[in-house]
């Protein structure tokens, strides 16, 4: 229910304009006051959306108030009204966060369009207050799904670091959601109503990734028609997270140190330096000490960077994670496609454990999207998952995979056309080139299943 608040020492008015707003209000409760000390307990008491507030009362004045309301009660909206409008109160009044501030007589007219406008400003405010929410919750270490001691640790080092400044750098292989775990960082830290901004380094050339982080001036090159605000000042105030930091070029890696040591750097084409107060979460499944050496990263970078590492584990490495996770992909892609939420039999999850994951999470995901569209009913089953989870590669003493024979090879290549066809050999022996009796006698030969 919509809630107001009427405070004026006029009785008559009072009511007046409490049975006009019940009238015309659209569905508005009246409270009423007759001083600041009956409106302070009624404000500590209720909830109210708008206050209606004279300026001039018995124990005080309303433009004074304003600022006290606001603190009882954020959302609410205050709108002043006076028997003598003068343009200092007004200003005085807005300034402390009154909504408006109409005289009495001269803008009865005014003042239900006003009250809905005040209202309406409030429910956009408390959306936006439950949008934060949603996503504060979204990315906080809380979602973060997992109860191995490997993914524990990494969650604690990562809830401490989140509450400083300090640079951090996510070290992992490929799919292990350092992503995620750069945004809980964030959402946790003093910086989460700021903007966080995500930069792929390796999804760029080198000159579109200088112009995409820096910015460029009109004319700078071919092409730049008008400036361009770069990434790094577009999350000013926030949280720039850097992947794959190890594909940046050996050049902008100098830029980067520079914003690191200074908060400054140059727009492409520009003579002025920008400034920019942001804090920086890198992270790369590269050995940069290895790159150093070869002489691909700067050691110096490497040093800003690695103030404070976290290393998240590969998901090989916490298989008592991965039923817990599978279930989680397993109902969003019910949801998402309409079905039923979705059981996984013990054989799904006994060959999901045995699976070496190379792609780590990444491809858990893919593997139950995969299942949950092919499933019929409601239970994923192992004929759901990939052939290579039901044909694994033979790894028997006479398994020629590791050797660089010419045998080696070819068996190596047939297992992956096998796979990529599911095990359709009919099509693997088109594929390959053969025919379907050379083909059936490579695997017998082969031991290929």
């Amino acid at each position: 229910m919509k809630r107001l608040l009427l405070i004026d020492d006029e009785e008559k008015l009072r009511n007046l304009l409490a049975r006009v707003i019940g009238v015309q209000g659209e569905g508005f409760q009246v409270d009423q006051a007759g001083t600041l000390k009956a409106a302070r307990q009624k404000l500590t008491r209720a909830q109210f959306d708008v206050v209606l507030c004279d300026v001039r009362l018995p124990d005080g004045s309303g433009v004074e108030f304003v600022g006290e309301i606001k603190q009882l009660q954020p959302f609410s909206e205050t709108i002043l009204l006076t028997a003598f409008g003068n343009i200092p109160d007004g200003v005085q009044a807005i300034k402390n966060g009154a909504f408006d501030y109409i005289t009495k007589g001269d803008d009865n007219n005014r003042i239900i369009p006003l009250i809905n406008r005040a209202y309406e400003k409030v429910l956009l405010a408390k959306r936006i207050q439950q949008l934060e929410q949603r996503v504060g919750q979204r990315y906080s270490f809380d979602n973060i799904i997992g109860g191995s001691k490997q993914i524990l640790e990494a969650i604690g080092l990562g809830k401490k670091v989140a509450q400083t400044e300090t640079t951090v750098l996510l070290l992992g292989e490929t799919g292990t959601g350092k992503e995620v775990f750069a945004q809980a960082i964030h959402h946790a830290g003093n910086r989460s109503r700021q903007p966080f901004v995500a930069v792929n380094c390796s999804a760029f050339s080198r000159e579109l990734l200088e112009s995409e982080l820096f910015g460029h001036r009109e004319g700078a090159f071919t092409g730049a028609s008008k400036d361009k605000k770069g990434l790094l000042s577009e999350a000013d105030g926030g949280t720039v997270f850097l992947d794959e930091i190890g594909e940046m070029a050996h050049d902008l890696q100098a830029k980067l140190l520079r914003v690191l040591e200074t908060g400054e750097f140059l727009m492409v084409g520009d003579t002025v330096p920008t400034r920019v107060d942001i804090r920086v979460i890198a992270a790369t499944n590269r050995n940069l000490m290895e790159e150093i050496e070869q002489g691909h990263f700067r050691s110096d970078l490497y040093y800003r960077l690695s103030i404070f590492t976290i290393t998240l584990p590969a998901l090989r490495e916490r298989v008592s994670d991965i039923k817990p996770l599978a279930e989680y992909f397993a109902e969003v892609f019910a949801l998402k496609m309409n079905k039923r939420r979705s059981v996984l039999s013990e054989d799904y999850v006994a060959s999901l454990k045995t699976h070496p994951w190379k792609g780590n999470i990444r491809e858990l995901k893919n593997v139950i999207e995969r299942s949950t569209i092919l499933s019929d009913g409601n239970t994923l089953v192992t004929d759901t998952l990939p052939y290579e989870f039901t044909h694994p590669i033979s790894h028997s003493q006479d398994n020629l995979l590791s050797s660089f024979s010419m045998a080696g090879t070819e068996k190596l290549h047939i297992q992956k056309v096998l796979n990529h066809t599911k095990g359709n050999k009919a099509e693997a022996a088109r594929l390959l080139e053969i025919g379907i009796a050379t083909l059936y006698r490579k695997m017998e030969e082969y031991k290929l299943k």
